[in-house]
């Protein structure tokens, strides 16, 4: 299978799930984003290392880095490979220059081990075609400040409250929820779409 390159292009405070954040990944070649709920610890460890903070102990991501290190392996690339019932399935490529290995991990920290190896994250055509959002125009989410919760909240609606929508109402829906890159909510929207085109 032809594999996509994708970059983080957004990280912020969800907006419907307490503690937890949105990751976004976005196709390198194309306006595809696939948006990714992570917990608050993993959110952190990427947001520290994209924004090139230093910690004063090493977080557990770091320390899988030194560990790596120390017997050279590198973290060749992220694949995430899979996505089932919601939930995507990532495995890290792993090299000590003789074999190579696949490691099966949680695409939240499978992400903040590429972030510090520096190393491409790769999905396939299958996973965008089914939960990717595409994205009109050239707009990007900007990576928040993740240590403080946003003060403004959109009004996200609750995950059921689309079910009375009609198709074109949720059309219309998703294309505001982009144009405010809400990301989350856009996927919930997609996610009701797709379940009316199959039943």
């Amino acid at each position: 299978m032809k594999k996509i390159k994708l970059d983080i292009v957004g990280l912020s405070y969800s907006q419907t799930q307490s503690g937890a954040y949105a990751l976004v990944l976005g196709e390198v070649s194309g306006r595809r984003r696939l948006p990714i709920i992570i917990g608050s610890f993993e959110a952190q460890a990427i947001a520290i290392e994209i924004e090139k903070m230093t910690p004063s102990r090493p977080l557990t991501h770091d320390l899988f880095k030194s560990f790596g290190q120390a017997y050279n392996i590198v973290v060749q690339e992220i694949i995430i490979y899979n996505l089932v019932d919601g939930i995507f399935y990532s495995k890290l490529i792993c090299s000590d220059g003789k074999k190579v290995v696949e490691i099966d991990a949680r695409t939240s920290d499978a992400i903040a081990v590429a972030v510090r190896f520096d190393c491409p994250i790769y999905t396939y055509e299958f996973i965008l075609s089914s939960a990717g959002i595409v994205i009109e125009g050239n707009d990007f989410v900007y990576l928040e400040n993740i240590n403080e919760k946003a003060e403004e909240k959109t009004s996200a609606a609750p995950a059921g409250s689309f079910n009375s929508l009609s198709i074109e109402e949720l059309k219309t829906k998703l294309q505001e929820a982009l144009a405010e890159e809400s990301y989350e909510k856009a996927a919930k929207i997609r996610d009701e779409l797709n379940r009316r085109k199959a039943s």
